[in-house]
């Protein structure tokens, strides 16, 4: 009897490209001008943007921790991040009116506009911290995707990060998400770090850790992945070590303001704030369609359409390229957990809530930073950010018809969070002598920036007559009332991809 040999078929490797690591004053180089792109685009950005929703809340509280020594207002979020702003504001020879009676909406514009201050330099004032904290965190990111690859992968890494347009947009706001994330990534990378060195580097993961929940309360997630890391690594007698230097920079944060605050308290009472917020029922609109209350999958989609397509190919690759690696545990395990937690959450209002994925997910992709289609995936990346510029808060990717179609799939601070007030202001003195309507979503104040307008609500629908200005939120939440008046109107005009400017005859 003959025997038949069968022979397998040979496996073919996914393609590779052999990329030797940059010389070190190359890779100094090239991270330098990843970080300075990214400066240029926050700053300016920074400059043209009028306020966002969240801002003169925050403005306005830094502004009453810095002179007043008080915690009154925002209480429902940790001082730390405000008092980041409140470097800036320092040299901004603030006025307002000490005897102020109001709450904290109402105090934030009467800083910005009620007290004779120039709003532009104080919100450029307040931004100016946050964004030097988000080129550091960059610095972060660099130096993790390094740590747990090459060189070559952590300038994958950074690029993705510095070109990532919803850090380049929430990283040029005087707001805490991203200060938050990059606490817990920063965090993260000590903790990664301390496996070799646990007596110099926990003692900083634990400060780290403190930084992110004297931000914001929604970072508590991060605890236990982190305090679970090193226990894993260091033991439980570390764990507890982290866990008391992260209780005292949180302490330190609340004292340095006001010595009498009641600690931990007053942090407790701003969970319970938090709480009742999550409790309340919102509005979502995602893919056309508006909702109450939330949906699971909410952030995900809006991740999908949010972020360049290169960067979801790196992600994916460099996510699933990780697993079985030891740094897994220390890039996708946080990730996962933060994520999963925000998706319970009841405000549908924008990618910021999850904006740690971008940071996180850069590292894992340096992983994948010797695959062929690597480099392409960054100039991708590279070529649909700089397409955006400078309107990085609207973004989404060519799947989705770019910046210009965002409002179609989703709203609030993911394309329209009234950041264009001022740009509105200039695109009307094309249309000089007509009379104007305006629904705006924001917090600016129109007349400050010269627009004379009546809200369409309040008249009889025949008078609504001329200019019909309206936000691509407002729109997309419309009532019966001004869902009616779009109905009957021409859109003329566009501005900054969040404001549609219709005709009504």
């Amino acid at each position: 009897m003959s025997l038949v040999t069968i022979q397998r078929p040979a496996v073919v490797p996914l393609p590779t490209v052999q990329v030797s690591a940059p010389r070190r004053w190359l890779f100094v180089l090239v991270a330098a001008v990843l970080l300075t792109q990214m400066a240029i685009a926050m700053i300016t950005t920074a400059v043209r943007q009028t306020p966002t929703v969240d801002e003169p809340v925050y403005i306005g509280a830094a502004v009453v921790q810095l002179e007043q020594h008080s915690l009154r207002y925002n209480p429902e979020h940790p001082p730390l991040g405000k008092l980041i702003m409140a470097t800036g504001l320092a040299f901004a020879d603030v006025r307002f009116d000490p005897d102020f009676r109001g709450d904290q909406t109402e105090f934030g514009r009467h800083v910005l506009y009620e007290s004779g201050n120039d709003p532009g330099a104080l919100l450029l004032a307040a931004r100016l911290p946050m964004i030097v904290l988000t080129l550091l965190f960059g610095l972060v990111v660099l130096l993790f995707a390094t740590d747990v690859s090459n060189r070559s992968g952590g300038l994958v890494a950074l690029a993705l990060y510095g070109f990532s347009p919803d850090l380049i947009a929430h990283g040029s706001l005087a707001t805490l998400d991203v200060a938050a994330a990059g606490f817990v990534l920063t965090s993260a990378w000590l903790s990664w770090r301390a496996r070799t060195d646990p007596a110099l580097y926990l003692p900083f993961a634990g400060l780290a850790l403190g930084a992110a929940l004297a931000t914001k309360t929604n970072t508590l997630a991060a605890v236990p992945v982190v305090l679970a890391l090193v226990a894993w690594q260091a033991g439980y007698r570390a764990a507890v070590g982290v866990l008391l230097a992260a209780t005292t920079v949180v302490w330190i944060s609340y004292v340095s303001v006001d010595s009498s605050a009641a600690f931990p308290q007053a942090y407790l009472d701003g969970i319970h704030l938090q709480l009742g917020l999550e409790n309340r029922v919102w509005g979502g609109y995602l893919f056309g369609t508006h909702y109450e209350g939330s949906r699971w999958y909410y952030l995900p989609a809006a991740l999908l359409v949010k972020t360049p397509l290169g960067a979801l190919l790196l992600w994916a690759a460099g996510a699933a390229a990780m697993i079985g690696r030891p740094a897994a545990a220390y890039v996708l395990a946080p990730t996962a957990v933060l994520l999963a937690v925000a998706m319970t959450g009841s405000r549908d209002l924008g990618v910021r809530y999850a904006i740690f994925v971008p940071m996180f997910l850069a590292v894992a992709a340096a992983v994948v930073a010797h695959r062929r289609y690597a480099a392409i995936a960054v100039a991708l990346v590279a070529a649909s950010s700089l397409w955006t510029f400078p309107y990085y808060l609207p973004y989404s990717n060519e799947v989705f018809g770019g910046p210009s179609k965002t409002h179609l799939h989703l709203h609030d601070s993911n394309v329209d969070w009234g950041q264009d007030l001022g740009r509105l202001a200039e695109r009307l003195k094309r249309y000089p002598g007509e009379r104007t309507w305006l629904v705006y979503k924001g917090a600016g104040v129109p007349e400050h920036h010269g627009i004379h307008a009546s809200d369409p609500r309040e008249a009889p629908r025949d008078e609504v007559k001329g200019l019909l200005v309206v936000s691509n939120t407002a729109i997309a939440k419309a009532d019966d009332l001004l869902r009616a008046l779009v109905d009957t109107s021409t859109p003329i005009d566009v501005v900054g991809h969040s404001i549609t400017i219709f005709r009504r005859p």
